[in-house]
């Protein structure tokens, strides 16, 4: 079987694409001879460790009942970016009896020293999402600072000048998240007791929630 994955910052960083992918994988399972018995796809999706893989979970329920024996990815970050999920799926390979094939790293898990390999590219991998993630927090922390915000603006803000504003039709509705916050209520909390009373219609308020979370530890 193949699996193939990109986030949103794999096509920009290194111009993946899901059709590339596929083809190169192909050739590959053509060259060795191999059976092609489905493709994984989750486009749009990172491989840290959080990230709900519909299609990966599908990957690993195949496994388990025998149906593939071998699973061939592009690269080795296309199946995990995590120390902690590669451990869970060498274990998890070893104990069902499938192999894993890199396409474009020499990936060789039946061995000691070959698993040693695999943990330490992992590690770089890891390491790069956590850099990443701190150099994020550093440029929203100068965003919300000077008032700007990226992209779309949260609600009980609107843009003036390209600096965020408090808007009085929805201050309320941030009003009442500060209050939550503050009697001690997380923002995945609150995004529940929002999303269930779908607030201004709507029911997916836990990315918005973040960001008031964030500026609330900032400020703290």
């Amino acid at each position: 079987m193949c699996s193939v994955r990109v986030s949103t910052e794999d096509q920009a960083k290194e111009g993946f694409s899901l059709p590339e992918q596929k083809e190169r994988l192909e050739a590959l399972c053509k060259f060795k001879g191999y059976k092609i018995y489905d493709y994984y796809t989750d486009a749009g999706i990172s491989a840290k460790t959080g990230n709900h893989r519909p299609e990966f979970d599908r990957l690993i329920d195949n496994a388990k009942k025998g149906k593939i024996n071998t699973v061939i990815a592009l690269k080795l970050d296309r199946l995990s970016r995590s120390i902690y999920d590669w451990e869970n799926l060498l274990k998890t390979s070893e104990k069902y009896g499938f192999d894993l094939v890199c396409a474009n790293d020499d990936i060789n898990t039946t061995t000691a020293n070959g698993k040693m390999v695999t943990r330490i590219m992992m590690s770089v991998s890891q390491n790069e999402i956590e850099r990443t993630s701190e150099r994020t927090k550093v440029g929203m922390t100068g965003a919300i600072k000077q008032s700007h915000i990226p992209a779309v603006c949260p609600i009980g803000f609107k843009r003036v000048d390209k600096k965020l504003v408090p808007d009085p039709l929805t201050k309320d509705i941030i009003i009442r998240i500060f209050n939550l916050y503050f009697e001690g209520n997380s923002y995945s909390t609150i995004a529940n007791i929002y999303n269930k009373e779908k607030i201004q219609g709507k029911t997916n308020y836990l990315i918005e929630l973040r960001i008031y979370y964030y500026f609330l530890c900032m400020k703290a």
